[in-house]
């Protein structure tokens, strides 16, 4: 089987299972017993109307509508397939919706319509606006997509954004604004060859004349060559706009020069030749699909310098809609938009634009993993998956859309709303919020013993920009700066953070003689304590906080978590304090359920379960959260005398010795914990209001496996594992953790001190 074949059955296989489609419809509230049915439909439902029609705006607090676009198309041009009918285009109207929910959080309807008269279509699209907050036009052929656009724009309150004008046209300009930047050149001053005088195109040309370039300085050509005053073969008002006093004819003859070539035409239209006459430096936007108008490789060999952006994947500066579409409407929806003008656009255009110039996140290099996202010719915008283009490139939307005057529902806090955009992508975001805010008290130093990881660079250079606290990193400078440098990484060592170089530190002689007199009465000679402080980056770092060199440490991004445990309760372990449990936060769908002891104890006896509990209540005060604690076991409220069971009751009533601030319960069975209306009728008398939110387990086995479960086959989100009664002064993470993971515990870690243990 052929490569396009294997291509061919796999998407279908996509398509058709495990249930045909790509989308289905799930309600938002309950619907368990006749109360819930009365609330939903009759007749609680109507209170919802008659609100509804004393003001209609009150349709966005009460229904989906303000959180709810449609995709509607006629299928006269889809993709690269053309006039395929409405019916064959529900695929790709169905991955628009996915699109939307996928990157914005907007729920989508996609609608096909039979119907190839433009006037019609747009009464269609118009008698639809009750239902929507928003409309997208898709793949509808020009000329007809501007005359549907424009009476739909005429005649709805509502933004009508045709994508494969408007988007692409966004998605160049940013791409266009950050090439010229690159290749140090200015709107004003570029001469513009363009192929391609369908919907796309001419938007793009007018989008770069709202940005600076000259209409006597574009050159628009098609298939039939030149446009050019006086012509009438295939000519609309939109071409005519661009018509040339000119007497060439042929893309060949007016490429001479040419700073910007923007294709959107079809396969191999540019030739070689014709590149090396562009202008030095030349930027070329081949975007057609699934072959560009010149391939990147035959235009670098006339022109080395070349800065070119394709409509394809598998080369670098892809033009994808998508980087742009989601989160123009998540900003247009949010404030209550009448429409999404020309400053929104431009707003849009920056938004993106800016976000390629920043350093790159993590979460984009771990999607895209092996490609160089540092900005330059081969990165002029960002990649789709890049996480921060909804707070950043809708936030930016949303304040275009205030100053110009067409936001129903101004939104009062940008900032906090940015958050709140942040909070959708980064799931850990809302948790964490009370963590940062407390370790934005006091500035403390943090030093991560596996200093060379791309995690733990990439984790840096977000403590800087996002907390008071100071990275310390142990490794090798040179391997250090080299990776920065390659990561597009904006902090240097030294100067931003400060490292420790354990093949050659000054502080050597301090560190192993710190750490032989510690361990020299249990068998660690000088020679040892040499060697260890010369390979042990764990010791080391914990010898740094030791000292009062450091903070906190965070280690374990690789290795064996009881390893790592060794080294910080030999070095750390003093005075108090010990190891009392490992909490993992899990972030779930349906809220956060925290889970001990994931790590520390094997089999915890009841004092050492009692003192988990403990530990746990008082970590998970520090989300802003009242502690439910369930000690679980396979018994149930003494069913069964011995095992688990015997130890948790035990934990129990050392825990009934003394007030607590916290409430617990137990022991019982996992889903007693979660479940109030199974645990009332098992047990009436129980202590915890509502579903647990801490899960207490007498076997490392049982907590580890659920925290595992929760991960791989919820979707949960681990924050931690937290140390447990080390005062805060060291935390071991798991390998697994990401970038943003070592982020959330260096938060966790520069928490002061003296509030937590």
């Amino acid at each position: 089987m052929s490569d396009t074949q294997k291509l061919r059955e796999t998407a279908l296989d996509y398509h058709e299972f495990p249930k045909p489609g790509k989308l289905e419809i799930r309600p938002t509230k309950p619907m368990a017993n006749g109360r819930d049915l009365s609330l939903a439909y009759s007749p609680g439902v109507a209170e919802a109307c008659l609100e509804i029609k004393s003001n209609a705006e009150d349709a966005a607090k009460y229904t989906a509508r303000g959180n709810l676009v449609a995709v509607v198309s006629n299928g006269t041009a889809v993709l690269g397939l053309g006039n395929i009918g409405a019916l064959a285009s529900k695929p790709v109207m169905e991955g628009k919706a996915v699109l939307f929910k996928k990157f914005a959080n907007i729920d989508c309807f996609d609608i096909e319509v039979n119907e190839s008269d433009p006037e019609k279509l747009a009464d269609i699209v118009c008698a639809l606006e009750p239902t929507f907050g928003a409309i997208n036009l898709e793949d509808i052929k020009a000329p007809d997509c501007f005359v549907v656009e424009q009476l739909c724009r005429e005649r709805m309150g509502i933004p009508v954004f045709h994508d494969d004008q408007h988007g692409t046209a966004i998605v160049v300009g940013a791409a266009a604004k950050n090439a010229l930047h690159v290749a140090g050149k200015n709107f004003e001053d570029i001469k513009i060859v363009s192929t391609g005088g369908g919907a796309a195109g001419i938007a793009c040309l007018n989008m770069l004349l709202k940005m600076g370039v000259k209409r006597e300085n574009v050159w628009l050509c098609d298939i039939h060559g030149l446009v050019y005053e006086g012509r009438t073969e295939d000519m609309n008002p939109h071409k005519a706009a661009y018509a040339q006093d000119s007497d060439l004819r042929t893309l060949n003859e007016v490429i001479d020069g040419a700073d910007l070539f923007l294709g959107l035409s079809g396969p191999n239209v540019l030739k070689p030749e014709m590149v090396a006459r562009m202008a030095d430096r030349p930027i070329i936007f081949a975007l057609a699909n699934p072959t560009p108008e010149i391939l990147p490789q035959a235009a670098r060999e006339v022109a080395p310098d070349a800065i070119i952006a394709t409509g394809r994947s598998d080369f670098p500066n892809q033009v994808n809609n998508v980087l742009c579409f989601p989160f123009i409407f998540r900003g247009a929806l949010d404030v209550g938009a009448t429409e999404i003008n020309d400053q929104m656009q431009l707003a849009c255009i920056d938004g993106i634009a800016e976000l390629a110039r920043a350093t790159t996140s993590a979460e984009a290099a771990a999607a895209y993993r092996g490609e160089q996202l540092t900005f330059g010719p081969d990165y002029l915008i960002p990649k789709p998956f890049d996480p921060r283009l909804v707070g950043v490139v809708s936030s930016s939307v949303a304040q275009a859309a205030m100053e110009s005057g067409v936001a129903k529902r101004p939104i009062e806090d940008l900032e906090a709303y940015k958050q709140t955009l942040n909070q959708s992508v980064f799931r850990s975001a809302l948790l964490m919020r009370p963590i940062f805010d407390s370790a934005r008290i006091a500035s403390r130093r943090i030093v991560f013993a596996e200093g060379e990881d791309e995690r733990v660079l990439r984790a840096a250079q977000a403590i800087l920009e996002e907390t008071t606290e100071t990275p310390i990193l142990i490794g090798r400078p040179d391997v250090i700066e080299a990776r920065c440098e390659r990561l597009g990484l904006d902090i240097r060592p030294s100067r931003d953070f400060q490292i420790v170089n354990p093949e050659n530190d000054p502080r050597y002689y301090d560190y192993w003689n710190s750490y032989h007199e510690l361990m020299m009465r249990r068998g660690v000679s000088p020679d040892i304590a040499k060697a260890v402080m010369r390979t042990n980056t764990t010791a080391i770092g914990a010898i740094m906080v030791q000292r009062g060199e450091a903070d906190s440490l965070i280690c374990g991004t690789f290795g064996e978590y009881r390893w790592h445990l060794n080294y910080v309760n030999q070095v750390l372990g003093r005075g108090g304090l010990y190891a009392h449990g490992a909490l993992s936060l899990m972030i779930l769908e349906e809220g956060p359920l925290f889970i001990a002891d994931t790590h520390v104890y094997q089999l915890p006896n009841p004092e050492q379960l009692a003192e988990i509990a403990i530990g746990a209540a008082r970590h998970v005060k520090r989300f802003g959260i009242e502690p439910q604690i369930a000690l679980c076991s396979q018994s149930q409220f003494g069913n069964q005398p011995k095992g688990s069971g015997k130890r948790l009751r035990e934990a129990l009533d050392i825990l009934d010795s003394e007030r607590r601030d916290f409430v617990y319960e137990g022991e019982m069975n996992v889903d007693t914990a979660l479940d109030p209306v199974l645990r009332k009728r098992i047990f009436p008398h129980s202590r915890l209001d509502g579903a647990a939110n801490i899960l207490i387990f007498a076997h490392a086995d049982a907590a580890s496996g659920v925290r595992n479960i929760l991960k791989a086959r919820a979707g949960g989100l681990e924050v931690g594992p937290i140390l447990m009664g080390m005062g805060n002064r060291a935390h071991i993470v798991s390998p697994s953790i990401t970038a943003r993971g070592l982020l959330n515990m260096s938060a966790i870690a520069g928490t002061p001190v003296a509030h937590y243990g």
